[in-house]
This record gives structure tokens, sequence and C-alpha cells, in this order.
């Protein structure tokens, strides 16, 4: 059996592997999306993403910020091997929507802004409205877990090799 410390530091760049090819999907394929979440009413990239270009004598890292921020930088990045570490993503099922950030290297889940609930009044609506709460955190971790394992199921078949890294290939250079 592996060391936690030595399988950790073999495997973290899936993480990272994930978040970019999550920006893939987002962009050229958000069917996928859609089949994987029926609820699913969209999934954005929000206000910040970045980039993490490892070589022999240094890390560049590049941070795209801002509602209206042009991603072409991050895809030149990508160009020159860099990788995402660090993306802010939105995404509405039916009339609610989550906001939050994923870590590529560990896979945490920060600054995270559920739907909004009533204020309670009550004992009742106040454990009703926690109840509710936890169930909205559930559901945005649900949703990375079942990200996660979709791309993990793809990126160790075959099919990852033959036709999703072309398609990726072709999205950087075009």
């Amino acid at each position: 059996m592996l060391d936690v410390a030595v399988a950790y530091n073999r495997f973290k760049f899936l993480g990272n592997e994930f978040l970019t090819w999550l920006w893939f999907i987002i962009e050229n394929d958000p069917g996928c999306l859609k089949n994987l979440f029926p609820d699913l009413t969209s999934l954005e990239i929000g206000d910040r993403i970045v980039l993490e270009n490892r070589n022999q004598e240094a890390v560049e890292s590049i941070t795209i910020k801002g509602d209206e921020a042009n991603l072409e930088e991050g895809v030149v990045a990508l160009r020159k091997g860099a990788v995402v570490t660090e993306i802010n993503l939105h995404f509405k099922s039916g009339d609610q929507e989550w906001g939050f950030t994923i870590k590529g290297e560990s896979l945490n889940i920060s600054s995270l802004k559920i739907p909004f609930t009533d204020p309670a009044d009550t004992a009742e609506e106040i454990e009703n409205t926690v109840i509710e709460k936890i169930y909205q955190y559930d559901q945005a971790i649900q949703f990375v877990e079942n990200l996660f394992k979709n791309f993990i199921k793809k990126r160790t078949s075959n099919h990852w090799q033959n036709k999703v890294i072309p398609m990726i290939r072709k999205w950087i250079y075009t």
C-alpha cells in the first residue's frame, strides 16, 4: 500500500487535469454536462481562473480575474503547457444558483455561495432553514464529486487518449 504522502505527490496532477478538462467541456461540450445532470440549467466559469506552467527553471502563474475577463490569455498559457490550478464556477439548477472555487491540487471547494433561503422566525422554521442550507451545501459537493467521477472514468479509458486529448488539443490550438 502506498504511503499517503507518496500517493498524494504521485497523483496530485489529476486535479489540475480535471479543472483543465472541465474548462474544455464548459466551452465545447455543455451537452455532456446536461447528460450528467438533467436538472442543470447552466455551468459557467466565474470571475477567476488560475493557470500554472511548471518547467525546470521556474513556475509561471497566470491569474485571470474579472466578471468579463477575456480567457484568451488562458488559452495561450495552455498552448505553452500550463494547466488550470484553480477555477471559479457558477452553476444553476432550476431557479437556484451556486458559486464556488475549486483548487485543483486538493479539490478543495472554497468561497461557496449557496442559493438564498428565506429568513426564519420560529424554532421550527429555523430547523427547516438549517436543513435546507445543509442540503444546498451538499448539492454543490455532490455536483463536484459527480463531475470528478465522470472525469476519472473518461481519464482511465481508451477514449481519453484516442478522442478526448485530440479534441482538447484542437480547442487549444485553433
